[in-house]
């Protein structure tokens, strides 16, 4: 399942080929069994993505569904998540859990994904090569002694590696586009103040903006 497109996943899931809750255990296995190598992620949400997976199923079977229902993602860890941890990749965070969702977060939720966990990312996101994160450096899942590029380097192994079918990333100077190239997937800044910010730590408020990170462009 995990080498097929979010245009594909959703027609599987649609059609009944598999459900949610099998896609999000499959991909939260592949995690388990790869990320110890890669270090993308810095909180896995096991129990909270199957919960999340199972209410996707029932709007499925009740014809409830968008074209995002039961796709399970990761979300950078600059985004606010209620009852999850948050950190920016920071020490200074290591115990933060948001009492709020991102907007982000929020509308993502809303149409049905799944959160897989949270990704890591260069400190604040002051990086280019995912080398200054209190949890370690993140590797590239096509050369692990390459780096990712950065700030949102979590993001692109995750994807790239096949862990994740989508991410959320934030682009202040290249921390989505950069990453892309260097990871082989595909990454988009859109037009500032398309996307909210609202509950996304700023590095540089005029700057700054949230984006999607997947396999391919159609995605």
């Amino acid at each position: 399942m995990h080498q097929k497109s979010l245009r594909e996943l959703a027609a599987g899931l649609a059609a009944g080929e598999f459900s949610s809750v099998e896609l999000t255990e499959h991909f939260l296995q592949r995690i388990r069994t790869f990320d110890h190598d890669l270090n993308s992620l810095v909180t896995v949400c096991d129990k909270e993505a199957l919960l999340q997976a199972g209410a996707a199923d029932e709007r499925i079977q009740k014809g409830e569904a968008g074209p995002l229902t039961g796709i399970p993602l990761v979300h950078k860890d600059i985004f606010c998540t209620k009852g999850v941890k948050t950190s920016c990749g920071s020490f200074m965070l290591d115990n933060f859990v948001s009492p709020y969702d991102a907007t982000v977060v929020e509308k993502l939720a809303g149409a049905g994904m799944v959160m897989l966990g949270k990704a890591n990312m260069d400190e604040f996101a002051m990086g280019s090569s995912n080398e200054t994160s209190h949890y370690g450096p993140v590797k590239n899942p096509w050369d692990p002694s390459r780096v990712p590029g950065g700030s949102s380097g979590g993001s692109a192994a995750a994807v790239a590696a096949r862990l994740a079918p989508a991410a959320t990333g934030t682009d202040t100077g290249g921390s989505i586009r950069q990453l892309a190239a260097m990871c082989g997937i595909t990454g988009l800044k859109p037009t500032y103040g398309r996307v909210s910010r609202y509950g996304m730590i700023a590095f540089a408020s005029s700057l700054d903006q949230g984006g999607p990170m997947t396999r391919t462009a159609e995605d």
